[in-house]
């Protein structure tokens, strides 16, 4: 093995063992929020480790594109988790929080 593919090889690995930490927080994280940490921190870096160790091993127009896919990533997560997040507050799942900045809001 070449030294790229061995670091291929530790990044595409390491961004699939976070990619299953992902779904297993999902799964078993108790609230919303801790959900959302797990679908948006780690399933993103996961994402973006694959991409970067899949990238070492194509020519530089398919990692071109494959940056694409981590920037698109990166803009709509966030989006996701906010809108999920306030969702969630609508409808009064999770716990109440000591200050609620958004309920204060909606009320005005």
């Amino acid at each position: 093995m070449t030294a790229t593919e061995i670091v291929a090889s530790v990044l595409l690995v390491s961004g699939g063992l976070l990619a299953v930490l992902a779904a297993v927080g999902l799964v078993r994280l108790p609230d919303v929020a801790a959900r959302l940490q797990a679908a948006t921190k780690v399933q993103v870096l996961g994402l973006v480790l694959l991409t970067a160790g899949t990238a070492v091993l194509v020519p530089a127009a398919e990692a071109l594109k494959l940056g694409l896919v981590v920037l698109f990533q990166l803009a709509t997560a966030p989006v996701l988790a906010q809108l999920v997040g306030r969702a969630a507050h609508r409808a009064g799942v999770g716990e109440p929080l000591a200050r609620d900045a958004l309920r204060d809001r909606e009320e005005r």
